[in-house]
């Protein structure tokens, strides 16, 4: 009897059934927190380990995007970004833009993509769209600093350009953005499981959200040119994010508190509501996806 008690006493860890309701088990992924940079690490070696160019493509899609927009929406459209080049305008909102869709594209397909290895060792299932958060930020930094060099070039070449004091506050705009990919995510990951109708809307419905989230244009001129529809880019945290980035790395355009502090409020809520959805939809999605 008391060799029983010493063997039980030997366990490091206990599975358990999930008897919260609502639980951030951050314990257990702590625990986890090795297999999590392995997740990391596999996010980042393998996206292009089989191209040509490599992790070129971080720099080749921003670049491009930013050339497109820049000949569309400024040259042929006529939007004014002030004394900003247009060019630096778009790229620093296509950055900031680039690591919230990879995040919610990464995270939006959770379960239905790691079916077979949920469905054969047990890990906290949070561990996967948190790896996809962090891994990028590589992605993200890389991109970033294509920023940084086309600035410096601009600033070089006589372009009223400044950065806003308050620019050390852009990295909590950076995790705003991934927290919030990381709870739309985890929303559309539980939903895919029993509708994969999702899963296919999903790349239509960020290409039109891009559009409804100022990146290609500052917040004013909508209120400006269209009021009536100005309603759809306020009530959009991601248009202040966006917008408040801006501010901070090129000083044009202006900082709502008002909208910021909506924003931080919304995203807190929809990622307690996809960490109880995906937490829920965790028990019984092996018999669904």
């Amino acid at each position: 009897m008391e060799q029983t008690d010493k063997y039980e006493e030997d366990w490091l860890f206990e599975i358990t059934p999930k008897n919260r309701f609502f639980s951030f088990n951050l314990k257990e992924v702590w625990q986890y927190r090795d297999l999590l940079l392995l997740f990391v690490k596999r996010d980042v070696v393998t996206v292009y380990k089989q191209t040509v160019l490599g992790p070129l493509w971080y720099l080749i899609q921003p670049l491009f995007t930013s050339i497109t927009f820049t000949i569309i929406f400024n040259t042929v459209a006529g939007i004014e970004t002030g004394t900003v080049p247009p060019f630096l305008f778009n790229l620093a909102g296509i950055t900031v833009w680039n690591y919230f869709t990879a995040c919610l594209n990464g995270t939006s397909n959770t379960f239905a993509s790691n079916a077979g290895i949920f469905g054969k060792v047990y890990f906290p299932r949070l561990i996967v769209p948190l790896s996809v958060v962090i891994s990028n930020l590589l992605k993200f930094g890389i991109q970033f600093f294509i920023f940084i060099a086309f600035y410096l070039y601009f600033y070089c070449s006589g372009a009223a350009i400044s950065l806003n004091p308050l620019v050390l506050f852009f990295p909590f705009l950076v995790v705003m953005m991934g927290i919030l990919g990381l709870g739309l995510g985890m929303i559309i990951s539980s939903l895919v499981t029993k509708y994969r109708d999702f899963s296919y809307l999903i790349g239509f419905g960020v290409q039109l959200l891009m559009y409804l989230s100022a990146v290609v244009y500052p917040m004013a001129l909508i209120s400006e040119k269209m009021p009536k529809y100005a309603w759809l880019i306020h009530y959009n945290p991601l248009a202040y994010i966006i917008e408040t980035a801006r501010y901070l790395l090129l000083d044009i355009g202006q900082i709502s508190i008002p909208g910021l502090a909506y924003t931080f409020v919304l995203i807190i809520l929809l990622f307690f509501i996809g960490l109880l959805i995906f937490n829920r939809t965790e028990k019984n999605f092996i018999d669904t996806v």
